[in-house]
């Protein structure tokens, strides 16, 4: 079946079902990117991990929470439908053949049924496109350029077979920002990698990073992620997007999304270009996560992937979540 009928058949399902769910999430992207940046390195420890429930990710002021214990039904976390709160992602189509390059190209379908035409900039960027793996391998994290009639397009390529998720985070003007999920598949022969044990550092090429602080269901928890090349702390970083680095969460299981933002920004008078970047968080349940960070240095944006575990919380209270679990921190 055409990848378009299907997500579409999907999608009013969807709409049926969640029709009534506010959108809710954080965007960035532009209309400039035809890709990603053309020089990326990739390091990757990547995770396994148990999932429970659904909640919220640090997503204060960006969809609301409960106002009582089971008042409302909790909205579900941020990418794992196709439509949402009138808006519906729609590729043209979603088979990719294995190591092929291929113009890839979406729309997104507006409360009124047709392609949205205006998006609002946040972070350098009018859409970030995520595609990952359903193991967590992969990651790309691509800008696509959009064309007339309100249709997106990037090149991807994507090398090994299996099934793969694509978010678009992006915000409507005039509307909330939100993130929309579709499923891409690769067909060949897929060998899933085994799961990672969870890892406070991450290679990529002659860089290391590490990884302080936990990760508490329910509660913002900081994390500091320390950039070194050679063994010597990296205090040039670069601003990518508008930032020094960008952080990307992913469950483990369902992948759902989490885009977090980090303290600071360039420029702003106190925030050091390096070695340390810090991030606020909050994850919806406990289980493993897929964390992957874009950092810039030396003219080059890299990604380091780290697999954490969530941890107990150590007042002892019950994690509550009542957000959209989105999770688009960006501290003052």
């Amino acid at each position: 079946m055409n990848g378009a009928i299907k997500v579409g058949a999907y999608a009013l399902g969807l709409v049926l079902v969640f029709g009534g769910a506010l959108g809710v999430g954080r965007l960035a992207g532009p209309a400039e990117d035809a890709s990603a940046e053309s020089s990326r390195d990739t390091g990757a420890e990547r995770g396994t991990g148990q999932n429970a429930g659904q909640g919220e990710g640090h997503g204060a002021g960006h969809g609301g929470g409960q106002e009582a214990a089971g008042a409302k039904e909790r909205p579900l976390p941020a990418g794992l439908q196709v439509s949402e709160g009138g808006y519906t992602l729609m590729p043209e189509n979603d088979e990719v053949k294995k190591g092929k390059r291929v113009d890839f190209r979406f729309s997104v379908i507006g409360p009124g049924g047709s392609p949205v035409t205006g998006f609002t900039t946040q972070h350098d960027k009018k859409m970030h496109l995520i595609v990952v793996r359903r193991d967590l391998t992969g990651f790309q994290h691509l800008h696509p350029t959009l064309l007339g009639g309100g249709v997106w397009s990037v090149p991807l390529e994507l090398p090994d077979a299996g099934e793969y998720r694509a978010f678009a985070d992006f915000a409507p003007e005039g509307a909330q920002p939100l993130t929309l999920g579709m499923d891409l598949s690769v067909a060949g022969d897929y060998r899933p990698e085994p799961p990672a044990i969870p890892s406070e550092t991450a290679k990529v090429g002659d860089y290391t990073v590490t990884l302080a602080g936990d990760l508490i269901p329910g509660r913002t928890s900081m994390l500091t992620l320390s950039v070194a090349k050679d063994g010597k702390p990296v205090t040039d970083l670069q601003p990518y997007l508008a930032a020094y680095g960008h952080l990307v969460a992913l469950r483990d299981g369902d992948l759902a999304y989490l885009h977090v933002h980090p303290d600071g920004a360039p420029g702003d008078g106190r925030t050091a270009p390096g070695p340390n970047i810090t991030f606020y968080a909050e994850v919806p349940s406990a289980g493993t996560y897929g964390l992957h960070l874009d950092f810039k240095h030396a003219g080059t944006v890299r990604t380091a992937v780290f697999t954490a575990a969530t941890s107990p919380d150590p007042e002892g209270g019950a994690a509550t979540t009542s957000g959209d679990g989105h999770g688009h921190s960006h501290q003052p």
